[in-house]
């Protein structure tokens, strides 16, 4: 799928730091696959027992400027996921159910960003078409008061770099395009370009780092 804290003297920044941190001193790492693309969540399912932990900074225009996000496989086939925006202080909701897991091909069903602070939940369905190099997702989500297509590419280099690049429609989206480049099997950083689908088009930068960490076996 695929977002932070006390109030103290140190800046967002740091905060975000020091819980990554403090995730890695407290859980073994897990070997795991870390999902979504740079705009859009995608069908697979985080791995039963496996935290996906990222820190997510972004362009305002794109949504909540700075977030920690927490991903969470409850079940081989259903995950929870909480994104915790700083800038503004917003919380949101999420939660995927894989319908179908076989050979290359996976639907799932999700309902996405329920805000703390009111709007209604968005229900999705994604379907994707996954070989060895190249990840296909097309689907659909219902937000701001319209049915939105979903798009996405991912084409995996090696074992440490992939390309993505994803779209949604409706005028607050936008088509973007991304690299992911994998430190450890477990720790990615993804830069990514946001084109804006409104007019005037922007370009908008955003980055997010995620660690997966195993809470149980």
């Amino acid at each position: 799928m695929a977002s932070i804290l006390m109030k103290t003297s140190l800046s967002p920044k740091a905060g975000v730091t020091l819980i990554i941190l403090a995730a890695l001193r407290l859980a073994p790492a897990a070997h795991a696959t870390i999902v979504g693309l740079n705009q859009i969540v995608t069908p697979e399912i985080q791995p039963a027992g496996v935290l996906g932990l990222s820190a997510q900074l972004q362009h305002p225009t794109i949504g909540n400027s700075q977030q920690i996000q927490f991903e969470l496989g409850l079940t081989p086939r259903f995950e929870m996921a909480w994104f915790q925006g700083l800038k503004p202080n917003e919380g949101f909701f999420s939660t995927e159910f894989n319908l179908l897991q076989k050979g290359p091909h996976l639907l799932t069903v999700g309902v996405l960003n329920w805000s703390t602070l009111g709007g209604d939940a968005q229900p999705e369905l994604e379907y994707g078409y996954y070989t060895d190099k190249d990840r296909f997702v097309v689907g659909a989500i219902y937000a701001n008061r319209e049915t939105e297509l979903l798009l996405g590419y991912k084409r995996l280099l090696s074992d440490k770099i992939a390309l993505a690049t994803d779209f949604q429609s409706g005028s607050a989206n936008s088509l973007t395009l991304g690299v992911v480049y994998n430190f450890t099997p477990d720790l990615s950083i993804n830069p990514a370009i946001y084109w804006t689908n409104s007019h005037p088009h922007h370009f908008l930068g955003y980055v997010v780092a995620t660690w997966n960490i195993t809470v149980w076996k």
